[in-house]
C-alpha cells in the first residue's frame, strides 16, 4: 500500500501522528494509498521551516523568482501528461478534464512570471519642497493555502504562485482526498531551483488547519472550500490577526431569455451542469428559462441528451465524466435526489441507478433533471456538487434576475440571449460576482481576479490576478528629504503640503 506523508524542508517525510485516511480509486471503489494526517507538531516543524527559509527568498530580487516560475512551467509541461493520469487516478475527473485543471493553474504561474512589473510601487516626486514620496510592495513572510478536491493542481497552484513570487513561504494544506499532485508539484518547484522550506506541504484534517490557523507565525491563509467551513476559516483567521480570503459554496444558476440559441444554450448547460460530475464551484446546476414555451422547448431538448451522457471510467477518452470522488460524497448527492422528489420536484432523469459493467464498485451515477423546481426547494437552495441540474422556471425576466441575485450564493451567473441590451442590463444589475454572456462558466483568465459574493466569498480580496499581489503582500509608504543646509527650527504642527 502506498503511504503520502508530507513535503517538508525540501523532502518528502513520512508522517509520525499515527493517524491517516484512505485515497480511493474512484473507478473501482478500492483504497489505493494511506495518507498521514499531520499533527500540531509536524505543523509547526513546517512553519518552523518555512520561517527560517522566507526572509532569504525574500531577498532573491524579483525577476530570478520568476526564473524558478519559469523553470517549473517546463519541468510541469515535461510531466504534463503524466500529472494528469495521477490527478485522474485519485480525483476521478476524465484525462482532458484533468489537463484542464492543470492548465488554468499553469496559467497563474504564467501570470506570476510576470512579479518584477506587478511589484513596481509608486513614487511622487517633488511632493513637497525637496520631499519625495514612494511605496514599496513587501511580502507578509509566512502564508498558507488551504485548497479543495475538486481541483488538487489548479487551486495549489492559484495559491503559491502569486505568494512565493512576491517573496512569501507557503505552507500547503491540499485535500486528503487527491494529495498526490499537490506533492508532485511541490517537487518540481524544488527540482526548478526553489530553496528548500520555502514551499511545504502538509497533509492532514482539522488539526492540521486549526494549527495554520492560530500560530502567529503563519500571517496571511487563503481557503477553497464550501462556505461553512470558509466562514470558520475566515472567523478564525482574523480573530488571530491574520489576513484571510476565503472562497465557499456556490449555486450557479444560467438565465435561458426567449431569444437564445436554444441548441447553443443546451449545449453549455450539459457541459457545464454535468462536467467533471459537477464536482465544480462553478458548475452551473440551475436553468432558469423565461417564459413557459421556453421552458417546455428547454426542457424538452434536455432530457435526450442527459440521458445519452457518457459516464465511463475516467481513463476512457470519450467519456463525458468519471466518477464521483468518494462513496460518501456520491450517497450525499444521491440523497439530495430523494429530497427533491419528496419536495415535489419533477424528476426528468433519474440516474440513481446508474452502474457501470465492471466497475460496479465505483463511485459512478448519472445524471439528473429536475423540472418545475421552486426557490423554497432544498435542492435549490443547497449546494449539491453534483451531476444534477434544476430548472427553475422563470414568468418573465425581472424574475429570472431575482433569483440569483437574491440568493444566498453569489459566485457565477450566466445569461444566453441575442439581445444586447438584455446581457448589458443583466450584467450590471445581477448580485453575483462572475458573470458570463453566453458563456455558462465565466471564470476569468490568470490576469483578471476570480471571487464571488455573499456566501460565496469572504474577505476583500480575489483569487490570482492583481488581487493575488494585493493579498500576498504588505504596502509601505516612505516620504524622503534630503537635507539643505536650511535650518527650518521646530515644527509643533502636523506636515502639510502648502
Amino acid at each position: 500500500m502506498r503511504e503520502i506523508g508530507h513535503f517538508i524542508g525540501g523532502k518528502r517525510v513520512a508522517g509520525t501522528s499515527g493517524r491517516s485516511g484512505d485515497v480511493f480509486d474512484p473507478n473501482t471503489g478500492e483504497v489505493q494509498a494511506k495518507v498521514s494526517f499531520a499533527n500540531k507538531s509536524e505543523v509547526e516543524l513546517a512553519i518552523a521551516n518555512a520561517e527560517a527559509a522566507q526572509p532569504s527568498w525574500a531577498t532573491v530580487n524579483p525577476q530570478r523568482r520568476a526564473r524558478v516560475l519559469f523553470k517549473f512551467l517546463e519541468l510541469v509541461q515535461r510531466e504534463f501528461d503524466n500529472l494528469a493520469k495521477l490527478l485522474s487516478s485519485e480525483h476521478g475527473k476524465t484525462i482532458p478534464d484533468s489537463k484542464g485543471d492543470i492548465q488554468r493553474g499553469l496559467e497563474v504561474v504564467e501570470f506570476a512570471c510576470g512579479i518584477p512589473h506587478l511589484l513596481k510601487g509608486e513614487f511622487s516626486d517633488s511632493a513637497g519642497p525637496g520631499i519625495d514620496l514612494f511605496s514599496l510592495r513587501q511580502p507578509l513572510g509566512v502564508v498558507a493555502g488551504i485548497t479543495p478536491f475538486n481541483f488538487p493542481a489548479m487551486i495549489p497552484m492559484w495559491k503559491f504562485a502569486p505568494a512565493l513570487a512576491c517573496g512569501n513561504a507557503f505552507i500547503l494544506k491540499p485535500s486528503e482526498r487527491d494529495p498526490s499532485v499537490p506533492m508532485r508539484l511541490a517537487e518540481l518547484l524544488v527540482d526548478a531551483g526553489l530553496p528548500a522550506g520555502v514551499l511545504n506541504v502538509v497533509n492532514g484534517d482539522k488539526e492540521a488547519v486549526d494549527t495554520l490557523l492560530t500560530d502567529p507565525r503563519v500571517r496571511a491563509i487563503g481557503f477553497v472550500g464550501s462556505s461553512a467551513i470558509a466562514e470558520y476559516i475566515y472567523s478564525t483567521g482574523c480573530a488571530h490577526g491574520k489576513r484571510v480570503q476565503c472562497f465557499g459554496g456556490a449555486k450557479n444558476h444560467m438565465v435561458v431569455m426567449p431569444d437564445a440559441d436554444m441548441d447553443q444554450a443546451v449545449d453549455a448547460l450539459v457541459g457545464a451542469g454535468y462536467g467533471s460530475a459537477g464536482e465544480r464551484c462553478m458548475a452551473v446546476s440551475v436553468a432558469v428559462p423565461v417564459g413557459k414555451k421556453t421552458a417546455d422547448v428547454l426542457v424538452e431538448k434536455l432530457i435526450p441528451r442527459v440521458e445519452s451522457l457518457k459516464i465511463a471510467p475516467s481513463s476512457d477518452p470519450q467519456a463525458d465524466y468519471g466518477p464521483m470522488v468518494t462513496k460518501a460524497h456520491l450517497d450525499k448527492v444521491k440523497s439530495y435526489i430523494d429530497v427533491g422528489v419528496k419536495e415535489g420536484a419533477k424528476l426528468k432523469v433519474d440516474g440513481r441507478g446508474f452502474k457501470l459493467q465492471g466497475y460496479e464498485g465505483g463511485f459512478f451515477m448519472g445524471g439528473c433533471l429536475f423540472d418545475e423546481v421552486t426557490p423554497a426547494m432544498r435542492i435549490y437552495k443547497e449546494e449539491i456538487f453534483g451531476p444534477v441540474l434544476s430548472v427553475v422556471r422563470a414568468k418573465n425576466y425581472e424574475e429570472a434576475l431575482r433569483l440569483p441575485s437574491e440568493h444566498e450564493y453569489g459566485n457565477g451567473v450566466a445569461i444566453f440571449t441575442r439581445d444586447g441590451d438584455t446581457a448589458r442590463d443583466f450584467a450590471t444589475r445581477v448580485n453575483v460576482g462572475m458573470v458570463g454572456v453566453n458563456f455558462a462558466i465565466p471564470v476569468p483568465l490568470a490576469y483578471h481576479t476570480f471571487g464571488g459574493w455573499k456566501r460565496s466569498g469572504f474577505g476583500d480580496l480575489n483569487q490570482h490576478g492583481p488581487d493575488a499581489v494585493r493579498f500576498y503582500t504588505k504596502t509601505k509608504t516612505v516620504t524622503s528629504r534630503w537635507p539643505s543646509g536650511l535650518k527650518e527650527g521646530a515644527e509643533f504642527v502636523i506636515p502639510t503640503m502648502k
